[in-house]
């Protein structure tokens, strides 16, 4: 039978995770954690009092996408069907928290693993090389859990930021990658746009990015750009305390948008609804939002997102900040399901709600002044 795993079962998760890989151990230390902490699930198969086999699946906060973080049957009670009965066992846990993909990565070398999820009807995604400690590839896959559902999907590359700091240029990098394709990403770029769409400061450290800096870069770098907010005055400024600090926010908006204003960059005081941004990527324009990180990290910071696409319940977004030290991956931050109501509620900040949304469109040719 499958059943959920106990803590007295730690000794038995430990030895089968042992003889089972040679690399990438989970640790006595990490499973306690999975098995008291962490927003997972493991299940184990047991057979006359023993257990044969676990798995383990993530949940991502927030959203509609589980992961399936590992597996591993006992060396003795291998092709049995025991690994198969676990891994749909934990698609109908996923479902049954309203989850609509399990996503889950396997090693190039192990082919009766990639058999398995290739019977099971899980889709390749894509190769991530150096992905494990003795430097393998691995392969992506996902398998959608309601197939109902064909959502709308811009091809957006995604990039993952490398400071705390830079979310908002790396969610406007991968728009303009979605649409100016030869377009190179790189840290260099990131950094750049950082420099030049900064607030200068924000709630605590670095400062971020406001959404006229984002705009006066993108369309510097020759992009079609609307800016959308529901609030003319000074974004972020209620999050930080010093009025000194406050003050120089406050010029650099007004300096961002007095160029703003001899552009032709439409800037409108207003919110945009769920059919109003459905219309705007119909039209091939890609959205890059700002959010609220409570839902997804139950912590209070701005946070930029860009949306990827959309189906009958769903948003999609390219979340560029990976949580590694909460066991997160890029798997976890690609073309993430959120259901439409909740992204409402996620698509604002602060206490004063706050809502920001660019819309990038492909580059046009412009006349000369």
């Amino acid at each position: 039978m499958i059943r959920p795993a106990r803590l007295e079962d730690l000794e038995t998760l430990v030895r089968i995770e042992n003889t089972s890989f040679e690399t990438d151990r989970i640790s006595r230390r990490n499973f306690r954690y999975l098995l008291t902490k962490a927003n997972a699930a493991t299940l184990v198969y047991e057979q006359g009092g023993a257990v044969c086999g676990y798995a383990t699946t993530l949940f991502h906060t927030g959203t509609s996408l589980a992961r399936l973080y590992s597996y591993a049957v006992d060396p003795a009670w291998l092709r049995r069907g025991i690994g198969a009965a676990l891994v749909q066992r934990c698609e109908a846990l996923a479902l049954e928290r309203e989850c609509i993909a399990l996503r889950l990565e396997v090693r190039r070398d192990n082919p009766p693993s990639l058999k398995l999820f290739e019977k099971l009807g899980y889709r390749y995604l894509e190769i991530v090389p150096d992905y494990y400690e003795d430097h393998a590839s691995a392969l992506r896959f996902e398998k959608t859990l309601a197939p109902h559902l064909n959502p709308e999907l811009a091809r957006v590359p995604y990039y993952q930021q490398t400071l705390d700091f830079t979310c908002g240029p790396a969610s406007l990098m991968m728009g303009m990658k979605a649409l100016q394709p030869e377009l190179e990403l790189s840290r260099k770029l990131e950094l750049r746009i950082w420099r030049e769409a900064t607030t200068v400061f924000m709630t605590s450290g670095h400062g971020g990015c406001g959404p006229y800096g984002m705009a006066l870069s993108a369309y510097h770098r020759g992009f079609e750009v609307e800016v959308y907010v529901n609030d003319d005055g000074a974004l972020f400024i209620t999050s930080v305390r010093d009025p000194e600090k406050r003050e120089v926010m406050q010029v650099v908006q007004e300096d961002f948008l007095e160029e703003l204003r001899t552009l032709p960059v439409r800037i409108v005081h207003g919110a945009l609804n769920v059919m109003e941004l459905q219309e705007q990527m119909e039209r091939g324009g890609i959205p890059v939002v700002l959010i609220s990180s409570y839902r997804l990290y139950q912590e209070k910071f701005p946070h930029w997102i860009v949306v990827t696409g959309y189906d009958e319940l769903y948003f999609y977004l390219h979340d560029p900040y990976v949580d590694t030290e909460a066991g997160k991956t890029l798997t976890d931050c690609v073309n993430l399901p959120i259901l439409k109501k909740d992204f409402q509620r996620m698509a604002r900040y602060g206490k004063t709600g706050q809502k920001a949304v660019l819309i990038l469109k492909k580059p046009g040719k412009r006349r000369r002044h």
